[in-house]
């Protein structure tokens, strides 16, 4: 879940405590001014963006990340013991929840369209499928999705050009890779869904990046996970590389939930 607030500590509070023990992982960047709530179940959700919608007003907001409203993305995964079915079930209740009880429009992605879909066309081409047909005048619009597991994954680059972030994000971009390049803070980011980790995970999407970014003649200055990741996916990564690529074993979602990993 993808909220628009990475500065206010009393704010992120609040969203914790709102999802109290259903909360897995809680990121926040100050120059995205993003946070990103992992979360489990269906009622969490639905009480941290009631506490999101009574605290923030997109008016305010400014940040590197692109946005479409305060309860910006909710996505619904199918884990173990649920199917995809059960999560687009879960993700058009939601949608319908947050659109006719408070009024915000909502855009569904998954298998009808991508998420990269929703935020090109919403209010262009494409109108919400509940809910008003105009943003909330605080709280904009949300995209509402159902998907498998994807991983967050940023590299940060030596410097601040913005431009050179953004031709290493078009080279790396496809095959798994879904890619922006953003100036975040002093620094250029090249910012990473890695939408099929098993197959392209971080190690792979990092040496994309490192090596368009050597070719432009640029370098790469650091990493991180955004989240967590599935316990395979880590695996599949060399240990050796684990520091370099900002992972350990306990920001899986398995250590989170407390499964043992077969």
């Amino acid at each position: 879940m993808n909220l628009s607030e990475g500065r206010d500590a009393g704010r992120l509070e609040a969203f914790a405590a709102a999802a109290g023990d259903e909360l897995l992982d809680l990121h926040a960047d100050p120059h995205h001014h993003r946070s990103v709530l992992t979360l489990i179940g269906e009622e969490a959700p639905r009480a941290v963006a009631t506490v999101a919608l009574e605290l923030l007003d997109l008016r305010e907001h400014s940040g590197a990340h692109p946005r479409l409203g305060v309860v910006d993305v909710v996505p619904f995964v199918a884990l173990a013991g649920s199917s995809a079915g059960d999560a687009v079930a879960a993700r058009d209740a939601f949608s319908s929840w947050l659109a006719f009880e408070h009024g915000v429009p909502c855009f569904r992605y998954g298998p009808e369209r991508s998420l990269p879909e929703v935020r090109r066309q919403a209010f262009r081409e494409l109108t919400p499928d509940v809910g008003p047909r105009a943003p909330h005048a605080t709280a904009g619009a949300a995209a509402v999705g159902a998907r498998p597991i994807l991983v967050a994954y940023n590299v940060w680059l030596a410097g601040s050009d913005v431009a050179m972030a953004r031709q290493v994000a078009a080279q790396v971009r496809g095959d798994g890779v879904r890619a922006l390049g953003l100036k975040v803070g002093p620094r250029a980011q090249v910012s990473m869904n890695l939408i099929e980790p098993a197959r392209v995970g971080p190690a792979a999407a990092y040496d994309r990046v490192r090596a368009a970014a050597n070719q432009l003649g640029a370098s790469v200055a650091g990493t991180e996970l955004v989240g967590l990741l599935p316990h395979a996916v880590l695996a599949a990564v060399d240990e050796g590389r684990w520091t370099e690529l900002d992972l350990s074993p306990d920001r899986t979602i398995e250590a989170r939930l407390g499964w043992r990993p077969a």
